[in-house]
């Protein structure tokens, strides 16, 4: 069939709005109307940076209605309410333990440009378009594995609930899935974006004693007191470490590192207690520390986390049912576009204007 889908020619080129060609879902696969779509910074990695081949159809927090399901699929019917998230096999030793998110072709999977089966589902004229994150939700349909669809709760509005896929999913999975602190404890998040800001609200749905939110934006920071910080620290006016230490009286026993600055990266470590984890889930390039001071010498850890170390199945509707108590306010950090917008989208994200861009599809 024939789509509408937001085209990146090649790296750094804009978006180019075209008719492109859908196969039809395979064995296995569902085809989704795309409701709405997050606009995530993976996605302008993948843009700018080119960790993905082009021609491509980008795109990976897509939420939108199954209208067709391919042979063998069970577990969703024509009309459910989907979230799509991240790619995965499904039958390697990590995904069969509950760690779908360091699946063995997780890479190749999400950012090679294929379908697990080698092939692909998008094309143009006869050419080609590279799949990503096994979705490519920039488009009004999406050909997707069933494994990778989240059945979720028709009476949420489901334009809502896209980034819920990656981004919301990977702050508040850091919290509680990997983490998963103590109610005496005290978590610090370094960057109030998407990511940032739902580690906070995970964070107060544990009962931290004490979330200390880190950011340059005092918007951004007086959000974050909205949400659940105790403490807020402008990174460009205080001394982060020093005030984090005096705070929690001697460091904190938690970091969520969004930022991938590697200064902060190093605060984030430093600002640590005796035995305190920092969790880096920012994309970050080289890093210099000092093993012996900022780590060995005082029993810390730093790990990496991607994707909240989240079965999406599991968790997205654990975050659906605590935003619909109340517990999860994720909608404030929400700011909807029209699709046609998606490149003002991606600038008032690079600025900081907007926390989590969404795109209303036609």
């Amino acid at each position: 069939m024939q789509i509408h889908a937001a085209v990146t020619p090649a790296q750094g080129e804009a978006f180019s709005f075209e008719t492109v060609d859908l196969a039809e879902p395979g064995g296995g696969e569902i085809r989704v109307r795309l409701v709405a779509t997050g606009v995530c910074h993976t996605d302008a990695v993948a843009w700018e940076l080119g960790i993905a081949p082009f021609p491509i159809v980008l795109g990976h927090e897509g939420a939108g209605v199954v209208e067709a399901v391919g042979a063998g699929v069970s577990t969703l019917a024509v009309g459910d309410h989907v979230v799509l998230s991240f790619a995965h096999c499904g039958h390697c030793d990590r995904c069969l333990t509950g760690h779908p998110t360091v699946c063995a072709d997780f890479n190749e999977l999400n950012f090679g440009g294929r379908m697990d089966d080698g092939g692909h589902r998008l094309s143009r004229d006869g050419e080609a378009l590279a799949t990503f994150f096994g979705q490519s939700s920039f488009a009004s349909h999406a050909v997707v594995k069933a494994g990778n669809a989240v059945k979720v709760d028709p009476e949420v509005d489901l334009a809502l609930l896209g980034p819920l896929g990656c981004g919301i999913q990977t702050g508040a999975g850091t919290v509680l899935n990997r983490l998963k602190p103590g109610v005496e404890t005290s978590l610090v998040v370094y960057g109030g974006g998407a990511v940032g800001l739902s580690a906070v609200m995970a964070a107060r749905l544990v009962g931290c004693r004490q979330i200390i939110a880190v950011d340059v934006l005092e918007e951004r920071l007086a959000l974050a007191r909205e949400l659940g910080a105790t403490h807020v620290l402008n990174g460009k006016s205080e001394d982060v470490v020093e005030r984090v230490r005096e705070i929690t009286a001697g460091g904190s026993d938690y970091a969520v590192e969004t930022t991938g600055v590697p200064a902060v990266v190093r605060q984030s470590l430093q600002a640590l207690r005796p035995l305190g984890v920092s969790a880096i889930v920012g994309v970050t390039p080289q890093v210099t520390l000092d093993v012996h001071q900022d780590l060995m010498a005082e029993g810390k850890s730093m790990i990496g986390v991607i994707e909240g170390d989240a079965v999406p199945r599991v968790f997205i509707p654990q975050l659906v049912a605590h935003y619909k108590a109340g517990r999860f306010p994720f909608d404030r950090l929400v700011t909807f576009y029209e699709f046609a917008d998606i490149h003002r989208a991606f600038e008032d994200s690079k600025r900081g204007t907007a926390v989590k861009p969404v795109l209303r599809m036609p």
